[in-house]
This record gives C-alpha cells, sequence and structure tokens, in this order.
C-alpha cells in the first residue's frame, strides 16, 4: 500500500588499503605523542636519576622545597642537609631538584 519495500543492498567487502587508511590518523597521533611528551619525560626522568645518584658530601643543591642547602651525608635513600650553619635535616633523595655550581652558597 503506502509502505514500499525495502531492499538491503549487499554488503561491501571492505579492502585492506581503506582498513589501513582509516588506521593512518590514529597511529600518526601516536607517534607524535611519543615524540612531544613520552620521549622528553622518559629523558628528564633518566637526567634526574644520574644527578641523584651522583651526589656527594659538600654538593650544594636546591631541594623540592625551594631551599638551598650543602649535603653533609649521604645514605641509600636519605641525604642529609645543611640548610644554615648548625642546621641539619634528613630528607629524600629524590626531593633534590638540582645541584649547584659550588660556592653558590655562601
Amino acid at each position: 500500500m503506502f509502505i514500499s519495500s525495502a531492499y538491503a543492498q549487499a554488503a561491501s567487502g571492505g579492502s585492506t588499503q581503506d582498513t589501513l587508511m582509516s588506521m593512518l590518523p590514529l597511529v600518526l597521533m601516536f607517534v607524535v605523542l611519543y615524540f612531544v611528551m613520552i620521549r622528553p619525560q622518559m629523558k628528564r626522568q633518566k637526567e634526574h636519576k644520574a644527578m641523584i645518584e651522583a651526589l656527594a658530601k659538600g654538593d650544594e643543591v636546591v631541594t623540592a622545597g625551594g631551599f638551598l642547602a650543602k649535603v653533609s651525608k649521604v645514605g641509600e635513600t636519605y641525604v642529609g642537609v645543611e640548610l644554615a650553619d648548625g642546621m641539619e635535616v634528613q630528607m629524600q633523595r629524590t626531593a633534590v631538584v638540582q645541584v649547584l655550581p659550588k660556592g653558590t652558597i655562601k
């Protein structure tokens, strides 16, 4: 009557090339993400780890809290730092943000 019969079209089999082309933007985004974000972060982590392992007594450092201190004791996981004359505190090695050149702290 008023409704005509609908016939399904034969499903076209997607070719392999069409599938690869549709996944190409996703792959490109991952590659860009790797080179822009992941790789530089891994490089910074390696540099920080090497700096922490190279800490020695007498090094002048900046802590995560922003304090300038001189390393007085070096342990496996903790470092003793002297914040002022006669004021020594223990802190984790990972809280050291930067090693300063000798003579920075007067």
